[in-house]
């Protein structure tokens, strides 16, 4: 026989008890007919009505309430038609009814206020377990690791379930392995291996247990035992000796862990990947700091070699020959240029603490600057006119100067031949603003927005990708900005602000 059948449901308990009191009332009724007027047995038939009252509905509390009434007032018409109706006779039979009526009221009350007292008792039972199950979900919550999880989650799980011991572990081959944790007395089962019964899932469902349940009973109700799923790791066994929650609630907290450890294992893949990409860039960072070192010696021993034979160190040289000599130079120049932007690159890229800022004399840099670019602006019939006013800022020169280099370079690469750059430096606001003019072919507008960022190459602003980027991290390094814009006669203006040093 299963429970259901062997337990009296509540319906059935209620046609019983109805059925019981109705026959109560009729016997009364039976009784009253077959004595004296006098007697007033009728009264007798508010017993079982207020007895049925206590189970049954509120519809079937009116329907007997009314059985006893008509019972009482066939009693009374059947004694006064075989003994007469005295004064005193009906003044009782009125008692009898209003006394039915009383006690058919009353049970109604009293039932409507059992009713929202149970509905009052099952609404704290609720806020007490939503209580505790936010402080258990509160108790595991955070960005955790899955060891620190499992620990939390043991001590939050003792406090909600009330149990003796609770212990969580990965279970791999059958044996209990970390993530571990274990409260309670006695010692864990870490690196032990498990029986059978704590392993396998019974195949019937305990009493009690919802259908959905996540939680069973072995050794005879003792040890109730739970899992948690892992995405790509062995599942996390749950024991809890003695509990004093019911199945339900327990069932209850292991599903609301469920959610939050799948949070704690995306979060430990994140950090996962993260140290992953770190490690990749670190390696890059080196791998780009190693190649810019190595390539500078023989680039500059190359540099000093074909210069000497170009003084005629080697005697004299096919003019082809020089020719090829000065080309060279030029390409050893390019690659030195890239090798120090990209240790520049690396620099920035890492986050690399910078040495102490110095006042630099903006306006004799960018002199020097123009000096240096002037022979190459020359031989491309670009003449450059600056137009300087003094201004000191703090920063690091050599990488201002790297800045500066690379706004004057990349007008005068791109300028056309017979046309001026012009270098403004002004004061304003606190702010050194320096301005690189040239009439070259400019930025397409789909192109601005990306101008700055690395291995942005083609048109003006072009060449390694780097120059421009570099402008842009020296600048914000510094506390300033590096913009590009296009004026109305059509010519392209990249303006360099830094914070003028304090007075």
């Amino acid at each position: 026989m299963t429970p259901t059948s062997a337990t009296p449901t509540p319906e059935r308990s209620e046609r019983r008890l109805l059925a019981a009191s109705v026959a109560l009332i009729v016997a009364t009724t039976l009784t009253d007919v077959l004595t004296p007027a006098s007697l007033v047995i009728g009264t007798l038939v508010s017993a079982p009505l207020a007895l049925a009252a206590l189970g049954a509905s509120r519809r079937a509390t009116v329907n007997l309430t009314a059985l006893a009434i008509a019972g009482n007032i066939l009693a009374g018409a059947v004694n006064a038609a075989r003994d007469g109706a005295t004064p005193t006779d009906l003044g009782n039979r009125a008692v009898s009814i209003l006394a039915a009526i009383l006690v058919g009221f009353l049970s109604l009350r009293a039932r409507e206020a059992a009713t929202r007292a149970a509905r009052l008792h099952e609404e704290e039972r609720r806020l007490q377990r939503e209580r505790a199950l936010r402080t258990l979900i509160e108790a595991v919550s955070g960005p955790l690791t899955q060891a620190q999880f499992v620990t939390r989650a043991a001590h939050a799980l003792q406090d909600f379930t009330g149990a003796a011991t609770v212990e969580i572990g990965s279970v791999d081959r059958a044996v209990l392995r970390e993530p571990h944790a274990h409260t309670g007395p006695g010692e864990g089962r870490l690196g032990h291996r498990l029986p059978l019964n704590l392993l396998a899932r019974p195949a019937t469902r305990d009493a009690g247990a919802p259908r959905d349940s996540q939680v069973w009973a072995v050794g005879g109700g003792d040890t109730y035992v739970a899992r948690l799923t892992r995405p790509s790791d062995p599942e996390l066994l749950i024991l809890l000796t003695r509990p004093a929650a019911p199945p339900d609630q327990l069932s209850e907290a292991v599903q609301t862990l469920q959610p939050l450890l799948d949070r704690t294992a995306l979060l430990d893949d994140l950090h996962a990947r993260q140290a992953q990409l770190q490690e990749r860039g670190e390696l890059l960072q080196d791998l780009i700091y190693s190649f810019s070192h190595d390539l500078r010696t023989p680039l500059m021993a190359n540099a000093v070699n074909m210069r000497s034979a170009l003084k005629g160190a080697y005697g004299p040289l096919p003019d082809d020959y020089a020719a090829t000599l000065r080309n060279g130079l030029d390409a050893n120049a390019a690659l030195l240029t890239l090798a120090d932007q990209l240790l520049l690159v690396a620099k920035y890229e890492s986050g690399e603490e910078d040495s102490e800022l110095q006042s630099v004399p903006l306006r004799d840099l960018v002199l020097n600057v123009t000096e240096q670019l002037r022979p190459a602006a020359a031989a491309r019939g670009v003449t450059i006119e600056p137009t300087l006013d003094g201004a000191r800022v703090p920063g690091r020169k050599h990488d201002l100067r790297r800045a500066v280099q690379n706004l004057l370079d990349n007008a005068v690469r791109y300028a056309p031949a017979g046309s001026a750059v012009h270098v403004t430096l002004a004061r304003a606001d606190g702010e050194a603003i320096l301005s690189v003019l040239d009439s070259g072919p400019g930025v397409s507008a789909p192109r601005v927005p990306t101008l700055f960022q690395r291995f942005r190459s083609g048109g003006a602003g072009g060449g390694t990708g780097l120059g421009l980027y570099l402008t842009r991290r020296i600048a914000e390094r510094h506390g300033g900005t590096v913009t590009y814009a296009r004026t109305a006669r059509a010519q392209s203006v990249f303006t360099l602000t830094l914070p003028l040093e304090d007075a």
